[in-house]
């Protein structure tokens, strides 16, 4: 049965880290996120843009998402009769790239439509066979080695299946070495995020020696070509990351055998529409998949959560305990990691938490409805 959308509620949060985040290009002490609410029939779906505070993961950042879903995203889905969601991704096709705006968007309308089904999102996006998914964590660059060893200790400790550390040049070889030499057996992965060129290659090729998972993103990143080149050079496998943001980028990817791994991150790529279709191809292809975070809030966690139900995610992703980030989340219950290094995915229709309305409104700097 077809729907409307009668209104479009954005709202700017700013809620502060736990803990600094540092990659290769920032360090971020707090995160500025604009949240998407859909309406229709007094039933709401929420959904999350994931872009950063600044424009330097991609071309997205906080102050543009908003003008971006005003004048040009929500007038598309404002009162159009609407058969799936699956259709906001093409009544935004128009838009070129700003896909964490688009993707933001198109979730609220994914759970909108699973609140009204009264199935949980991850059923209703074609996953929800597992009942819980493995999780890994993403630890930034420390301001020392020892720091960064006690992170990782914590976070093995606390039952996490998969510890990534960020590297630069400067804080990778010798950073790594010395990870392994006191954790020889965990399961470690590096993201570079760009901060190589295949100048060094070389130096990369060192980390061959570490039994790493992979190496995410060390190359530029809109560059697959000498990631292609890069991996011919490495047993260690390369995973894409900024690069992928289509279906047609994984399968040229795929097909100049440029990695042996991808991550799919809902935002970077414009929500589930794409990211089941990217899925569907890596698994075809026999390349498996994870679940990439973004610093999100609970709302965005929730997503990644249902995403990460789809067969072909059989490796940990960054979906971790809401009390790693936020010292209180906008939804309830807080998503929480058990033991073993697992969320159980929620039953309830939707993303299957609700919301903390009353702190939502506390964290909340800017707020307008689109009707």
């Amino acid at each position: 049965m077809s729907f409307q959308i009668e209104r479009i509620v954005l709202r700017q949060i700013r809620m502060p880290l736990v803990h600094f985040f540092e990659t290769s290009f920032s360090r971020t002490y707090a995160r500025d996120i604009v949240l998407v609410e859909v309406v229709s029939d007094g039933l709401s779906g929420w959904g999350e843009v994931t872009a950063g505070e600044n424009p330097f993961y991609n071309e997205e950042w906080t102050a543009s998402i908003w003008p971006l879903l005003v004048n040009c995203a929500a007038p598309r889905v404002l009162h159009h009769p609407l058969a799936s969601a699956t259709e906001i991704f093409g009544r935004t096709a128009h838009i070129r790239g700003h896909f964490m705006a688009r993707g933001g968007l198109e979730a609220a309308v994914w759970d909108l439509e699973a609140r009204r089904a009264g199935i949980p999102l991850a059923r209703h996006i074609g996953g929800g066979a597992r009942t819980e998914i493995a999780c890994g964590v993403s630890i930034g660059i420390h301001d020392s080695v020892e720091q960064l060893l006690n992170t990782i200790e914590t976070e093995v400790n606390a039952g996490y299946q998969r510890i990534k550390i960020k590297i630069k040049p400067g804080w990778d070889i010798a950073v790594i070495r010395e990870v392994r030499r006191v954790f020889p057996n965990i399961r470690l992965m590096a993201d570079a995020n760009s901060a190589y060129t295949l100048a060094d290659a070389g130096r990369l090729k060192q980390l061959d020696e570490f039994n790493l998972m992979m190496i995410e993103q060390p190359l530029e990143h809109d560059d697959i070509i000498d990631h292609a080149t890069l991996q011919k050079q490495l047993a260690t496998p390369l995973c894409l990351d900024e690069c992928i943001r289509t279906a047609r980028h994984a399968e040229q990817a795929i097909a100049m055998h440029a990695c042996g791994i991808i991550n799919i991150k809902l935002g970077r790529v414009g929500g589930f529409r794409e990211a089941r279709r990217i899925h569907d191809i890596a698994q075809s292809n026999g390349i498996p998949v994870w679940c990439g975070g973004m610093l999100e809030s609970g709302i965005g966690r929730a997503h990644n959560i249902a995403l990460s139900t789809l067969p072909n995610f059989v490796l940990p992703g960054d979906v971790s305990a809401s009390k790693r980030y936020w010292t209180r989340d906008i939804i309830v219950p807080p998503v929480e990691v058990s033991s073993q290094g697992t969320i159980a995915v929620p039953t309830a229709p939707g993303f299957g938490y609700h919301i903390d309305f009353d702190y939502l409104k506390s964290v909340t700097v800017r707020e307008e409805t689109l009707s």
